[in-house]
């Protein structure tokens, strides 16, 4: 909210991103409805995401999407919802759950210092270490 008018694009999309899920799950929607509203927020995430890298001449969006590893069928799917037949809504929420890890890596972990890439691996050793424990505890039981 500090931000006003320029909020920074990825925390705009992430609402975006996470207000469709939310509605989806809400129940209230129809169908055609969710596919709308994912649809706006897919779009706009490709198209604000790759226009910072976007040059005096015109590139391509799949070239552009490629370089900051975005996946290419993101950029189709952002293609077919703005100029052809309106995808499932399977595809559409599976679109959201890849943009929304893409911002996880590429945008929130780095912002707080790579501890949700950090917590991720920490939670795996964890599980390790008390799955290793467990069995030495069975083995001095016996």
């Amino acid at each position: 909210s500090r931000f006003g008018p320029k909020m920074p694009l990825a925390v705009d999309c992430t609402a975006e991103l996470i207000c469709c899920k939310v509605l989806d799950s809400s129940g209230r929607l129809k169908s055609h409805e969710l596919i709308l509203s994912y649809g706006l927020a897919l779009v706009r995430f490709v198209n604000l995401i790759t226009e910072r890298k976007q040059k005096m001449v015109s590139i391509p969006l799949r070239q552009l999407a490629r370089e900051v590893d975005i996946p290419v069928w993101v950029v189709d799917l952002r293609h077919d919802l703005t100029h052809g037949k309106l995808p499932r809504l399977a595809l559409c929420r599976k679109g959201c759950d890849v943009v929304l890890d893409w911002l996880r890596k590429m945008y929130w972990s780095r912002q707080l210092g790579n501890n949700l890439c950090e917590e991720d691996e920490d939670e795996e050793e964890e599980q390790e270490e008390v799955e290793a424990n467990a069995e030495l505890d069975g083995d001095a039981w016996e």
